[in-house]
């Protein structure tokens, strides 16, 4: 039978890359973006998260097989909480009732190797809670100040933190009680639109080789690298693993944290 899945942020980088193959593949994909999309909303909203669910339910015909969560930002400023932490889970937990009518339903966050950076925990502590208003009152806090490694604490936290909450629920009988795996797929540098100016010179490059090193074939991976790994963590083999965090990054985790398993 073919699987119905549903992608946010279609319309680019490794969301429109995963669209292309699983469509190649003969599913059914509905993709999510601000334009040039199935389903057109801004995920930042709450607005724009009834449409997704609203438009998604309608177009499924009442039922999905897997949600992938990729839309994500990377400007220091509070949007960026709303849309890689809150939308992402809105995608996810407000699909969930299309997700439990699937015989093998799947569901994956983007996260990224970013998570294992320095993060605010004031910050960290209001997304835990659940708290947009308090998350976002925090962001303005920290605008655009940068970490150690010179990441953006807003978005370091919010990449740690969904990664978090994917590992707190996956094990829960709301997502594998109910015979949904859930996961987070952390990329490295991957070349995208969002990636190419830095990517195309010399010291941007170094800078990226600083923060994500990437032994295994080189600084940057193509979208579709991130594309495979997702297209068969949402398929119907993957029937145990669950609550995980796999980084697609060349190598870069176990350098930056050799003891950590």
């Amino acid at each position: 039978m073919t699987r119905t899945t549903v992608i946010t942020g279609a319309a680019s980088g490794i969301g429109k890359a995963t669209l292309e193959r699983l469509r190649a593949e003969g599913q059914t994909v509905i993709g999510v973006d601000l334009r040039d999309a199935d389903v057109t909303a801004d995920l930042s909203t709450a607005e724009g998260r009834a449409t997704l669910v609203d438009q998604v339910t309608n177009l499924s015909g009442g039922r999905v097989d897997a949600v992938i969560a990729v839309a994500g930002l990377v400007v220091p400023a509070p949007i960026t909480v709303s849309v890689n932490y809150f939308a992402a889970k809105a995608a996810v937990e407000g699909l969930r009732h299309l997700l439990v009518r699937s015989d093998a339903p799947r569901a994956v966050v983007v996260s990224s190797i970013a998570a294992i950076q320095e993060t605010d925990d004031a910050l960290f502590e209001r997304l835990m809670a659940d708290d947009e208003p308090g998350a976002l009152k925090e962001a303005e806090r920290i605008g655009t100040t940068v970490n150690a490694s010179g990441g953006s604490f807003i978005y370091t936290t919010s990449k740690y933190a969904i990664a978090r909450w994917v590992r707190a629920q996956a094990p829960t009988p709301e997502w594998a009680g109910a015979g949904i795996a859930l996961n987070a797929v952390a990329p490295g540098v991957i070349k995208t639109p969002m990636t190419a100016p830095v990517l195309a010179t010399a010291e941007g490059r170094k800078i990226l080789d600083a923060g994500a090193p990437s032994p295994l074939n080189g600084p940057a991976a193509p979208p579709e690298a991130p594309a495979a790994l997702l297209a068969w963590l949402t398929s119907a083999e993957n029937t145990h693993v669950t609550g995980q965090v796999i980084f697609l990054d060349g190598g870069a985790e176990s350098i930056h944290r050799p003891e950590s398993i």
